[in-house]
């Protein structure tokens, strides 16, 4: 096997983890507006979708700052194409989970379905996972059982999803309402989808380094 040079530079690293914690945020935010929808009001959700907004932007200027560094770091930890799409997957996570809440502003959708709270916990704990896993990168170490992980949590999203869906589909909903809720439900089930592709960027990433 050819050597391969690895800066000792731990900004790469520093600056996933700090995007991945931008996720942490993201999903706290969520549960915030879960509360506010179910007692508070529109006024919270207002302003709650007024950080939300915040948040994704701060996520933005890190995942600019990849791309900024990547551009000019002539040997980088890994391959580049590698950097560029994990940066991606994981501003496509924050980005489906700001859509999320400002189609809940936006709709002025007052109260959601109570399962929504079990998208957003598997949202929080693969936030939390990868948040934990980033910093690892640096020495390719105990890496399978993150992507082991998100998968298993990315299944029990596709069942809440379901079971969502068929809820909204029972008659208990009017027709309107029934196409406000499934956008967020969707919204939300893509942003789990997206933990699943940065998990899958992560085990690429671990076996071309092994």
């Amino acid at each position: 096997m050819p050597l391969r040079l690895r800066p000792n530079d731990p900004t790469f690293y520093d600056l996933f983890t700090e995007s991945a914690n931008h996720l942490v945020e993201g999903s706290r935010i969520l549960a915030e507006l879960l509360g506010s929808t179910a007692g508070t009001g529109l006024s919270a959700s207002h302003q709650i979708a007024a950080q939300m907004k915040d948040a994704e932007h701060a996520a933005d200027e890190t995942t600019h700052s990849i791309i900024r560094r990547v551009n000019s770091t002539f040997v980088t930890p890994f391959d580049r194409e590698d950097i560029y799409r994990l940066a991606s997957d994981l501003d496509d996570v924050m980005d489906f989970m700001e859509e999320a809440v400002d189609t809940i502003h936006l709709f002025n959708l007052e109260k959601l379905p109570e399962e929504i709270a079990e998208q957003i916990e598997v949202l929080q704990r693969a936030a939390q996972l990868t948040a934990e896993t980033m910093p690892r990168l640096r020495t390719m170490k105990d890496l399978a059982e993150y992507w082991i992980e998100i998968n298993r949590l990315e299944n029990t999203g596709d069942a809440v999803h379901r079971r969502l869906i068929a809820k909204l589909f029972s008659g208990e909903y009017e027709a309107l309402t029934v196409m406000k809720l499934k956008t967020v439900v969707d919204l939300l089930e893509a942003a789990i989808d997206a933990f699943e592709h940065v998990a899958n960027t992560v085990e690429q990433i671990a076996v071309k380094e092994s």
